[in-house]
C-alpha cells in the first residue's frame, strides 16, 4: 500500500545538486540512513518486496551501492526514486523528510528497525516537515480509517524466564495477560503491535532485547507502550504497583528495576545508563511532556487494576526501567502481582484471575484513548 503526503521544505531552494549516497547511523534498535535534498520537494513513500521506495519531487544523482548495517543491504537513487532493499525478515520503515537548518540542507531519513521482530510494524508515511519537533499529544479516539495503535510488551521469555515461583514462571503471565489485552483491545477497534507472541527472546543480548521492544513504539503512529511483568520478593510482599519513567522516588528501592533490566552485572549497567536517561529528561521539555502523559496512563491502570482485584495498592512510582527509557509516546511498566506470594502467585496461575487484569488494564488504555 502506498501512503503519500505533500511535503513542503522551509528554506529556499539550495543550489547544485545533493549527494545521492547516505549517511549511515546505527543507534539502539535501529539503523538511520540520510540521503541530502536539494530543497523544496514533494514526497512518497512505500514498503513492498522487502525494499523501501520513496518517490521525490526533485532529482538526484544517480548512484547505488551496498550497505553494511542491521536491517538494509543496498541501496539505489535514480532520479526521482530512492530505493533501499531490506535485509531478509525486515518490512519496516519509518520515512520522513527534514527541513534545512542548523547548517544542514533539508533531508530524507530513512528509519529502519535493527530488529526482525519489528518487521510486523507497518511502514510510517513520510511525515511533513517542520521547524522544531512538536509536542507530545494526548491521544484521542480516531475513526476506523486511523485506527490508534498500542504496543504490548510480554516481559521476559526465550532465554530469560523472568521470576520463578513454585507457581508461576513470569514469561508465562506476562504473555498470556497480554495476549488477553489485546482481545479486548482489538474488539474496540484499536490496533495491537506485540513484542513477542510465543515464548522468545529478541535477542539473547540484554540491552538488544530491551531496546528491540522499546523500538516498536517509535514506528509508526504509536498511542502508547505497554510493558506488563510479574513481581518477586519475600513471601509477604503483596499487591500491584504501575511505573512511568524517571528516577526512583525518594527511598524508592533499586533492586526492582535492575531485575527487570537483566539481572546481575547487566542489570546494574541498564539501570545506570537509563537513570542517567532519567537525569537528562529533567531538563527537555518534549521528554517531560511524554512523561505527563506516562503518568496518566498509569494512574488509569493502577486504578482500573485495584478496582478490579481488590489486591493490596502499590501505587504509581518513578524508576529507571530500560525498556520505557525512549519511547517517543507515553510508556508504562506494570507489574500485575508477586508471583513469589502464597496469596497472589495461585492466582496468577488462573486463567480467571489473568482475564481479570487484562480486562483492567484494556478498559484503562481505552479511557486513556477516549475511546468506549
Amino acid at each position: 500500500m502506498i501512503r503519500t503526503v505533500r511535503t513542503l521544505l522551509l528554506g529556499g531552494l539550495l543550489l547544485g545538486s545533493a549527494h545521492a549516497a547516505p549517511r549511515v547511523g546505527q543507534h539502539d534498535g535501529y539503523t538511520r540512513l540520510v540521503f541530502d535534498l536539494p530543497g523544496v520537494t514533494t514526497a512518497s513513500s512505500k514498503v513492498a518486496a522487502q525494499s523501501v521506495t520513496v518517490t521525490l519531487g526533485t532529482a538526484l544523482k544517480a548512484e547505488q551501492g551496498p550497505l553494511s548495517a542491521s536491517g538494509v543491504t543496498a541501496y539505489a537513487v535514480a532520479g526521482r526514486t530512492v530505493t533501499v532493499t531490506l535485509a531478509k525478515g525486515h518490512a519496516s520503515a519509518k520515512v520522513s523528510v527534514l527541513p534545512a537548518g542548523s547548517g544542514q540542507p533539508a533531508r530524507l531519513v530513512i528509519d529502519v528497525p535493527s530488529s526482525v521482530a519489528a518487521a510486523a510494524v507497518p511502514a510510517r508515511p513520510v511525515a511533513a516537515a517542520r521547524p522544531a519537533p512538536a509536542a507530545v499529544t494526548r491521544p484521542a479516539s480516531t475513526a476506523a480509517a486511523n485506527r490508534p495503535r498500542i504496543v504490548l510488551d510480554a516481559g521476559h521469555g526465550g532465554i530469560d524466564p523472568g521470576a520463578v515461583s513454585r507457581w508461576v514462571k513470569e514469561e508465562d503471565v506476562t504473555l498470556d495477560v497480554a495476549l488477553r489485552t489485546r482481545s479486548e483491545l482489538a474488539r474496540h477497534g484499536v490496533d495491537v503491535v506485540m513484542t513477542r507472541t510465543a515464548d522468545q527472546h529478541l535477542s539473547a543480548d540484554k540491552k538488544r532485547d530491551l531496546a528491540a521492544r522499546s523500538s516498536l513504539a517509535n514506528n509508526g503512529a504509536v498511542s502508547a507502550f505497554v510493558s506488563i511483568h510479574v513481581n518477586s520478593a519475600g513471601a509477604g510482599a503483596q499487591g500491584i504497583e504501575t511505573y512511568y519513567f524517571g528516577q526512583p522516588l525518594a527511598g524508592g528501592n533499586r533492586s526492582l528495576a535492575v531485575q527487570e533490566n537483566g539481572g546481575g552485572s547487566v542489570g546494574e549497567e541498564l539501570t545506570r545508563q537509563a537513570a542517567g536517561t532519567a537525569q537528562k529528561e529533567l531538563g527537555d521539555i518534549l521528554a517531560q511532556a511524554k512523561i505527563a502523559f506516562s503518568r496518566q496512563l498509569a494512574q488509569k491502570v493502577q486504578a482500573r487494576l485495584i478496582s478490579a482485584t481488590g489486591a493490596v495498592n502499590r501505587g504509581v512510582q518513578t524508576d529507571a526501567f530500560y525498556v520505557i527509557r525512549s519511547p517517543t509516546t507515553p510508556a508504562i511498566l506494570i507489574e500485575v502481582g508477586f508471583g513469589s506470594s502464597p496469596v497472589e502467585g495461585p492466582k496468577l496461575a488462573t486463567p480467571a484471575y489473568r482475564e481479570v487484569l487484562a480486562q483492567a488494564i484494556a478498559r484503562a488504555i481505552l479511557d486513556f484513548l477516549n475511546t468506549k
